[in-house]
């Protein structure tokens, strides 16, 4: 419990320094997703996503961004390594200026644990399409996640996951953009079937050139059958 008393302290102080930065961006987004499992080595995940704006342009604001639909196909092809392949479609044009896409992803996974720590390695790739550009993304995520309680996670008790992810998009006649996030998500296992996460990422978007800063609140329920 003093983790998590900790956690709110931290968002809050989190959103206030930000917020005095230059091309700064908040939001909040709330996502909702369910795991099914067709065999012991072939799944399904399925997730809806929305995108707030509650800061831009030096004001404070609440405003929808976007909607978002995905889906992905994952295969267990080692006890810790897997494939999967996405389709994810993002609604924008009947909440902002920006075009609706289209978005392919493929991707491979690699976890190894230590004592209670779980270590994972996320290599993907996406093509992001919409009517006027098609953009190409390489992405490698580290992540790390333990419980906080015990040597593992029991119903009702709390765990800690932490990410640091590295992005490169290629687009015709543009120049490469490099992003960087980080994650931190506090969450709970509500019961067998359900996870809770909250939680900030921050991202450092195309830091090669102007770097874009911004700032997420995430909060994610897991169900799975």
């Amino acid at each position: 419990m003093f983790c998590t008393r900790l956690f709110w302290p931290f968002l809050f102080l989190g959103c206030l320094l930000t917020q005095a930065q230059e091309n700064f961006t908040g939001y909040f987004q709330p996502q909702v997703a369910l795991n099914y499992d067709v065999t012991p080595f072939y799944s399904h995940n399925f997730s809806v996503q929305n995108r707030n704006y509650f800061y831009e342009d030096e004001e404070s604001r609440l405003q929808v961004r976007q909607l978002d639909l995905s889906h992905f196909s994952n295969l267990k092809i080692r006890d810790n390594q897997s494939m999967a392949f996405g389709i994810m479609y993002r609604f924008r044009e009947n909440f902002d200026d920006g075009p609706n896409e289209l978005r392919f992803t493929q991707q491979y996974n690699i976890t190894q644990k230590k004592f209670v720590v779980r270590y994972g390695h996320r290599f993907r790739t996406e093509q992001r399409i919409t009517d006027v550009l098609t953009t190409h993304r390489f992405r490698y995520r580290f992540s790390i996640d333990f419980p906080l309680l015990g040597e593992r996670i029991d119903i009702g008790e709390p765990y800690l996951v932490g990410n640091l992810e590295t992005l490169l998009s290629l687009a015709k006649s543009q120049q490469p953009q490099y992003d960087q996030r980080l994650t931190l998500n506090l969450g709970w296992l509500l019961n067998k079937e359900t996870k809770l996460q909250v939680g900030t990422e921050y991202r450092f978007e195309d830091f090669t050139a102007e770097t874009e800063n911004v700032l997420f609140f995430l909060t994610t329920l897991n169900f799975s059958l």
